[in-house]
């Protein structure tokens, strides 16, 4: 059967949820360059010249560069006034793009050291949150994420707090940094802390390393998504697994190919685990270093891999479904889904629903 041939209504205005998109990472470039400025803080021309860094991370030395841009952003956001900023920005930018849902993920400790310890932190956090929600009227959550290079303990502190802070905004406890340091089941009291508490569990795996570290997610952490989860393509098995369980990949396409994981938008394995049946919610990753927000993600999707728009249109609703976002959001983001593919000029005028 020949596939659908790609049409032409506006990606920007395809109601989606955002379930990957790191901090520090979501920042608009200026606002790193005037917090800089703010703080007495020096930027190498990686992150000050416009372009996105040339970043290739599947070495040390280039993991190494990266996590080393992104500490320097990191040290920009000294003040709840920051803090709110970003927020607000991140928020207004996904709904520029077309999101009516977003679950942005932080590792407050981080960020506690200048904020008064980890718990004001949190709250600063959660304050920002909500207020951008508001004001923005985004459906907004926070995924808890710890540092698979730190300590597990460290882990559980923070699989408790989140836990702690589940009727304030977290709806998530994830796992990053770089996969190939560290075992997955070394974090699993702390992904059982979370998941008790209500949690999804949300590491990530199969990025930097193949499907073995997306099988440790499933095995040990008992993710429910999976932070990218590309490198599951290189596996048949495993791609089924996915498909019958329906963990949802949240995968980054820019973003992997900004970091050297495949060399061009067209390798990336979209259209495998689509027709594999694996859910997938597309994501930005981080677009202070990669270049590119949501929408271009759904962009890659139908210009690199072909996608129709009755398959973005599917893409959005996987994202929504594997959301923690109340029902009556979910609700209303099907609906403008599909007003969206019925309408030939893109949709609801505005896809943000507002905030629950």
């Amino acid at each position: 059967m020949e596939r659908e041939a790609p049409t032409a209504r506006d990606v920007r205005r395809l109601p989606k949820a955002h379930l990957h998109l790191h901090f520090t990472g979501s920042m608009r470039p200026d606002t790193l360059l005037e917090l800089a400025d703010l703080h007495g803080v020096h930027l190498p021309e990686a992150l000050t010249s416009g372009e996105p860094p040339k970043l290739s991370a599947t070495d040390e030395r280039g993991w190494f560069r990266f996590q080393r841009l992104y500490d320097i952003a990191r040290s920009c956001l000294r003040t709840p006034e920051d803090i709110q900023r970003l927020v607000r920005e991140a928020a207004e930018e996904d709904v520029a793009d077309g999101s009516g849902w977003l679950e942005i993920q932080v590792d407050p400790t981080s960020y506690a050291p200048r904020l008064g310890g980890l718990i004001p932190t949190i709250e600063i956090i959660l304050d920002a949150v909500h207020t951008a929600s508001r004001d923005t009227g985004l459906g907004m959550a926070v995924v808890i994420a710890a540092n698979r290079m730190k300590h597990p303990l460290d882990a559980r502190t923070l699989a408790r707090l989140a836990v702690r802070y589940a009727d304030r905004g977290v709806v998530g406890f994830g796992l990053s940094n770089d996969e190939r340091r560290g075992l997955a089941r070394d974090f699993d009291r702390a992904f059982a802390i979370a998941r008790h508490g209500g949690l999804l569990a949300a590491p990530h795996g199969g990025e930097l390393s193949g499907p073995s570290s997306v099988r440790d997610c499933l095995d040990d952490l008992h993710a429910e998504r999976v932070g990218h989860g590309v490198r599951a393509a290189e596996d048949p098995r495993l791609l089924r697994r996915l498909a019958e369980s329906g963990v949802t990949c949240e995968v980054c396409p820019a973003s992997n190919v900004a970091l050297g994981v495949y060399g061009k938008a067209e390798d990336v394995p979209l259209r495998v685990m689509f027709e594999a049946g694996v859910p997938m919610a597309l994501g930005a990753d981080d677009p202070l270093l990669f270049g590119s927000r949501l929408a271009a993600q759904y962009g890659i999707a139908r210009e690199a891999h072909g996608f129709s728009d009755a398959e973005l249109a599917e893409l959005a609703r996987q994202s929504v479904r594997a959301s923690r976002a109340p029902q009556d959001i979910r609700d209303r983001m099907l609906a403008d889904i599909d007003a969206w593919l019925a309408d030939p000029a893109g949709g609801p005028a505005s896809a943000a629903p507002p905030a629950g």
